[in-house]
C-alpha cells in the first residue's frame, strides 16, 4: 500500500444526533427466577446487583425526526422470552406509545440465566405471581426511556473501535462421546466492538458507550438465589466510573459461547468475568484518538530512519442512517410431540424434565404454524459507517464472523435475543453432526444458520449500495 503526506487512519463513525436514558428494572424479592432445572430455588431473595434498560436514540440532523424518524435500540438485562405475546405486548407497547416505526426498534436481551422469568403464563407457579406487574412494568420504563432518549437527541458523533476478549469460549464439548454443554479448548471469537458516543458541542463529553460481545450470561446457575446480571453488571460498573457515561450491552451471537468457568453460585466469580471484559473494552477505547479526530499523516522527519509523524485531525464522519426490517424463511426439522418428548426425558429429574417440556411448548406457541418454514424476523441498521443486524434467536458465532468477513472494512455488530418472534438456536451445520444440546433443542433445520447469514448479508448489501 502507497502512502502520501495527508493520508488518514479513519475512524469509522455515525454524525448526527442522538439521546441517552436508563430505568433501573430490578424485579422485587419473589420473583420467579427458575432459569434452570437443577435450579435449588424457584424465587431469587435477594439481588447482587441491579437490573437495568438504557435507550439509545439515534437521528440524522436535518428536519424533526430525520429521514423516516429516529432509530431506538434499548439495552435490557433480561433472560429470554419464553412466548410470543409476552414479548409483542412490550414491543408494540413502544411502537404503539412512541409512534415509531418497526423497523426502527430494538429491544436486545442481555440474557442473563440470572433474572426474573419472562412469562406471564407461569403466574400460576412458585413465584410466578409476580411476572404479569413485572412485565407491566419493564414495558413502561421501556417506554419512558425511549420517550426521554428521543426527546434529548442533541448533535453527536458515535465512533467505532474493536478489542479482544478471551472470556468467551467454545462450550462444545464431547464427553465420553457425548455432545454436553461446557468448555472445550476450541478457540472461540474473542471480538469485541466498542462505540464511543460523545456529544459534538465542542465539548465532547461521552454520552454512552456501547459493547457488542457474544458470550453466554451463565456464570450463575442453579445454586444461585440472586438477582443478577452475570457479567454484564461488573463489566457496566467498570466502564461507566471510568467514562462517566451509561454503557449499553448488546450480546452479540453467542450461540455456542460461554464462560470457561461458569455453572456456580458465587457471585464473585462473575464480577471477575465482567471486569475480564470491561478491562478490554476501556482498552479499545483508550486506542481511540480523541473525539471527532482521527490520524493523519502529518509529516516525515528525517531521523536516524525516516519517521512518518501521524497526528490527530478532525475527522468527516458518515451522516447514513438507514434500516431494512424483513424475513427469513428457514425450514422446520420433523419434530416429536409433546408427549413423546416426555417419554424420552422421563428418566431425567422431574423438576429438570417439567422445565424442559415447559420451554418446548413455549417455544412452539406463535413461532411454529404446523409448515414447513418459518418466518424469522431479521432486523439491519445502518449507523454512518457501522452495519448491524439484530434477530430473535440464538446464533452460534459463525454469523458474527461470516459477516464481518463480508464486510471486512466496517465495524459490524450482530445481536441475538432481539425483538421476536424467534426465540430459537441457529447452530451450525457441524453442531446437528455432533448432536449438540442447540441441535436438538431447536425446532429449525440444518442450514438455517447458513440461510439466516447470507439473507443478512443480502439486507446489508441494500442498504450500503442505497446509500452509495
Amino acid at each position: 500500500m502507497v502512502t502520501a503526506l495527508g493520508d488518514r487512519l479513519r475512524v469509522p463513525a455515525f454524525a448526527g444526533r442522538a439521546g441517552v436514558a436508563r430505568r433501573d428494572v430490578t424485579p422485587p424479592p419473589g420473583i420467579r427466577t427458575r432459569n434452570w432445572g437443577p435450579a435449588e430455588t424457584d424465587v431469587a431473595d435477594g439481588v447482587h446487583r441491579p437490573l437495568t434498560l438504557t435507550a439509545l436514540a439515534l437521528a440524522v440532523h436535518e428536519g424533526p425526526g430525520g429521514d423516516g424518524g429516529p432509530m431506538l435500540l434499548l439495552a435490557v438485562d433480561a433472560t429470554w422470552w419464553r412466548r410470543v405475546d409476552d414479548e409483542r405486548r412490550l414491543r408494540f407497547a413502544v411502537l404503539d406509545r412512541l409512534g415509531l416505526d418497526p423497523g426502527r426498534l430494538l429491544i436486545a436481551l442481555s440474557h442473563t440465566h440470572a433474572g426474573p422469568v419472562l412469562c406471564a403464563a407461569d403466574a400460576d407457579l412458585d413465584g410466578g405471581a409476580l411476572v404479569p406487574a413485572y412485565l407491566d412494568r419493564l414495558a413502561a420504563a421501556a417506554v419512558d426511556a425511549g420517550a426521554e432518549a428521543i426527546a434529548a437527541l442533541a448533535p453527536a458523533v458515535l465512533e467505532w473501535t474493536a478489542g479482544r476478549c478471551t472470556l468467551a469460549t467454545d462450550r462444545e464439548l464431547d464427553l465420553g462421546g457425548r455432545a454436553v454443554v461446557g468448555a472445550n479448548p476450541a478457540a472461540a471469537d474473542d471480538t469485541v466492538v466498542v462505540g464511543r458516543l460523545t456529544g459534538a458541542d465542542g465539548v465532547r463529553r461521552t454520552l454512552a458507550t456501547v459493547v457488542n460481545y457474544a458470550c453466554h450470561p451463565t456464570t450463575l446457575a442453579w445454586q444461585n438465589r440472586l438477582v443478577s446480571p452475570d457479567y454484564v453488571g461488573s463489566m457496566r460498573r467498570l466502564v461507566e466510573a471510568a467514562t462517566g457515561a451509561p454503557c449499553l450491552f448488546l450480546q452479540g451471537a453467542s450461540g455456542e459461547l460461554a464462560p470457561a468457568e461458569q455453572y456456580t453460585g458465587d457471585t464473585e466469580v462473575a464480577d471477575r468475568h465482567g471486569r475480564a471484559l470491561g478491562h478490554a473494552v476501556l482498552a479499545a477505547l483508550d486506542g481511540l484518538p480523541p473525539p471527532g479526530t482521527e490520524l493523519g499523516l502529518a509529516e516525515l522527519v528525517e531521523s536516524g530512519a525516516p519517521l512518518a509523524v501521524w497526528r490527530p485531525v478532525p475527522s468527516s464522519p458518515s451522516t447514513e442512517l438507514a434500516v431494512r426490517r424483513s424475513v427469513a424463511e428457514l425450514e422446520v426439522r420433523p419434530l416429536p410431540t409433546i408427549a413423546e418428548l416426555a417419554a424420552e426425558w422421563a428418566g431425567i429429574d422431574e423438576r429438570s424434565r417439567d422445565e424442559r417440556l415447559r420451554r418446548a411448548r413455549h417455544l412452539r406457541d406463535g413461532y411454529l404454524d404446523g409448515g414447513d418454514v418459518v418466518e424469522h424476523p431479521v432486523w439491519a441498521w445502518r449507523l454512518g459507517d457501522a452495519l448491524l443486524v439484530a434477530h430473535p434467536g440464538e446464533a452460534y458465532s459463525q454469523l458474527q464472523r461470516g459477516l464481518r468477513a463480508r464486510f471486512p472494512d466496517r465495524p459490524v455488530l450482530v445481536l441475538n435475543l432481539t425483538n421476536g418472534p424467534g426465540f430459537v438456536y441457529l447452530p451450525t451445520r457441524e453442531a446437528y453432526r455432533r448432536g449438540a444440546y442447540q441441535s436438538w433443542q431447536t425446532p429449525l433445520a440444518a442450514g438455517s444458520l447458513e440461510r439466516l447469514e447470507a439473507h443478512a448479508a443480502g439486507l446489508l448489501d441494500v442498504l450500503l449500495e442505497e446509500g452509495a
